[in-house]
C-alpha cells in the first residue's frame, strides 16, 4: 500500500528582526522593496513549521521545525524581537487537531533557537527548561549537532544551551550521517545538504508528484531566492550561493516548490527560471491546508 500525505503549514512565535542582517551586503534601498522595515530598523519575520500526516500502513505525524517557540524570559524575547508571549505554535498545532503529544518525528535543519526553541516548554520564572514532544524521535544531521555542542565564537549565540542535554537525555535522538537518510523518517525522504549558513544544514524533500522542499536558512523566504542575496548571518555566503543554485536548477527541472519559513506572506511557491538565468517563484499559496503534494 502506497503511503498518502497530506500537509500543513503551522505558523509559530513571529519575530521581528534588523532588516541590513538579514539581508547582508544588499543595500537597504533593494532589500526594504521586499520588506519595510519599522522605526527600529527590523523586519517582519515569521517562524513557520511544516506538518506532514502520513495515512498509510504506518500512520504518523512529522512536524518539520518548531520555531522560536517561548522558552525565552520577557528580557530576552524582546531582545530578539519575538512578537508573542505564549507558545504559538502549539496553539495552531491545536486549531488543526494535533498536539504536541501527538507527534511522532521532529525533524530539525538546525539547531539555532528560532528553529528549536520550539521544542522547549514555556518560559516560567524559577522553572529548569522542559522538553515538550515526548514521543518523538528528534532527527539532526551529524554535523549540525557537532556544531551546536561546539559552536563557534560567531554564532555561540545562536544556540540554546540547555536543549541539547535534554535531547540528548531523551534517548530519542537520531543524528543523521552526512550522506545518508534518516531511519525516522524512511528512504522516501530525500535529505540536501547545506553549509552556507551554519555547517550541516538539513534541508527535507517532502516526496510527490509536486515534491516540496523545506528550504531553512538556505532560502529563508522569497527575497532569497535571487542567488545574489545572503543573510549577515550565514557563515559561507559564497558557498551558501553556490549551494542554493544547485538546488534551485533541480527544482525548476523537477517542477519542484520550496517551504518558506521566515516568508511572513507565504508559505510555498514553485521556483522559476527566466531567460536571463534569474530565479524566482510563482502559484506562491499563504498556508497549505490538508495540500497533497
Amino acid at each position: 500500500m502506497v503511503t498518502q500525505r497530506r500537509v500543513w503549514s503551522v505558523l509559530g512565535n513571529a519575530q521581528r528582526l534588523d532588516g541590513g542582517a538579514m539581508f547582508g551586503n544588499a543595500p537597504r534601498v533593494v532589500w526594504e522593496r521586499w520588506a519595510p522595515a519599522d522605526a527600529s530598523h527590523r523586519i517582519e519575520l515569521a517562524c513557520r513549521a511544516l506538518l506532514i500526516e502520513e495515512i498509510g500502513p504506518r500512520p504518523r505525524k512529522i512536524l518539520l521545525e518548531t520555531g522560536i517557540g517561548a522558552f525565552f524570559p520577557p528580557e530576552m524575547r524582546a531582545r530578539y524581537g519575538v512578537v508573542e508571549g505564549g507558545h504559538v505554535l502549539l496553539d495552531n498545532l491545536a486549531r488543526v487537531g494535533v498536539t504536541h503529544e501527538d507527534v511522532d518525528v521532529v525533524v530539525l535543519s538546525h539547531l539555532h533557537f528560532d528553529h528549536a526553541g520550539g521544542l522547549l516548554a514555556p518560559w516560567r520564572e524559577g522553572a529548569a527548561p522542559e522538553l515538550l514532544f515526548p514521543s518523538a524521535t528528534f532527527v539532526v544531521s551529524e554535523a549540525a549537532w557537532q556544531r551546536a555542542i561546539r559552536p563557534h565564537a560567531r554564532d555561540r549565540a545562536s544556540f540554546v544551551p540547555e536543549l541539547q542535554p535534554l535531547l540528548e537525555a531523551s534517548g530519542r535522538l537520531e543524528r543523521v550521517p552526512d550522506g545518508a537518510t534518516s531511519q525516522a523518517l524512511g528512504p522516501d525522504y530525500a535529505l540536501h545538504r547545506s553549509d552556507g549558513h551554519t555547517p550541516g544544514l538539513m534541508l527535507v524533500e517532502v516526496p510527490g508528484a509536486s515534491p516540496i522542499v523545506f528550504a531553512a536558512d538556505l532560502i529563508p523566504g522569497r527575497a532569497w531566492v535571487h542567488l545574489p542575496i545572503t543573510m549577515g548571518y550565514d557563515r559561507f555566503p559564497e558557498r551558501l550561493i553556490d549551494e542554493k543554485s544547485e538546488l534551485l536548477a533541480s527544482l525548476v527541472a523537477r517542477g519542484a516548490s520550496l517551504f518558506f519559513t521566515h516568508d511572513p506572506e507565504c508559505a510555498v511557491a514553485r521556483v522559476t527560471v527566466d531567460g536571463k538565468g534569474r530565479y524566482g517563484t510563482a502559484d506562491a499559496r499563504a498556508e497549505l491546508v490538508a495540500f497533497a503534494p
